[in-house]
């Protein structure tokens, strides 16, 4: 600096994205790591510690909105805008060593107290001509919805890859084909629940893409299964399956969700409380 100017400032160093943490748990988390590596005499490339539940674990509401393409259908399907239950943390394993931090937490869809999306009326050119509008109903089934987060905290950005995966049933009703309704009775179905993975990909510093604590936008393929329980009078499973249903094991119906911010328990005054619903991005 020239005479009389004083030093410019430093910028400040930022702070530690949120994590959806319950106060006092990052302090306990870093001082904990910090033994575990004055216990080590050398670096064994992996120090892995699982930091227990309860400092760690908390709940967070949140809305997803997006669209589920139909591949044989040549179309898409409004999703959403769904609200979510999530279990924030429910394993927790830092690794100083190896630079990393991996996340397990889960999500529950509740749809008027049912664990399913909100039913959506969809239009599509079955066979490339004859329009045909369900109601399609997205159920979960089975455990919740898996959340794993691995992070690299070795490089000054962390980034972060994001993976949920949820097994679901997709069920049809309220059927016209051409105008024309089509009975296809009240339990038309897949056969069984097919796995729905979602992965997202963001960065900490400076906040960008996809994070759990921020939201963003998740994508993946599934694979649809053949359909059963399709006609009241007749059996209209080989229709569905034939005009739906992915062909061999292929996962080939790409959908797009995005998720708002949550809002964490521990924080209810938050800017992000109550959740927000998302805009969904095609």
């Amino acid at each position: 600096p020239r005479p009389g100017e004083s030093d410019p400032v430093p910028d400040p160093t930022p702070s530690r994205p949120a994590e959806g943490l319950p106060p006092t748990a990052r302090d306990k988390i870093d001082a904990l790591t910090e033994k575990r590596r004055e216990a080590l005499e050398d670096d064994p490339g992996s120090c892995p510690i699982e930091i227990p539940p309860e400092w760690v674990m908390t709940t967070a509401e949140t809305y997803a909105a997006g669209y589920a393409n139909a591949a044989k259908l040549d179309g898409a399907a409004a999703l959403g805008p769904a609200f979510m239950k999530v279990v924030l943390n429910k394993r927790y394993i830092n690794d100083s060593c190896a630079s990393t931090v991996d996340v397990s937490s889960e999500v529950d869809f509740d749809y008027e107290g049912k664990r399913q999306l909100p039913p959506t009326k969809a239009t599509f050119l079955s066979y490339g001509f004859m329009p045909t509008t369900a109601t399609m109903t997205l159920e979960q089934v089975g455990p919740p919805a898996a959340i794993h987060t691995h992070t690299v905290t070795n490089t000054p950005t962390y980034p972060e890859e994001t993976t949920v995966t949820a097994q679901l049933v997709m069920r049809l009703s309220d059927v016209e084909v051409n105008g024309v309704p089509l009975d296809v009775g009240p339990d038309c179905r897949t056969e069984r629940p097919f796995e729905q993975v979602l992965k997202g990909y963001g960065q900490s510093y400076p906040p960008a893409g996809y994070l759990v604590a921020y939201g963003g936008t998740l994508t993946g393929y599934a694979h649809i299964p053949p359909f059963e329980g399709c006609g009241a009078t007749e059996d209209l499973d080989p229709i569905f399956t034939s005009a739906i249903s992915s062909p061999g094991r292929k996962a080939d119906n790409y959908t797009k969700m995005t998720q708002a911010p949550l809002c964490v328990a521990t924080n209810p005054e938050g800017p992000d409380c109550p959740p927000r619903k998302p805009k969904p991005e095609r």
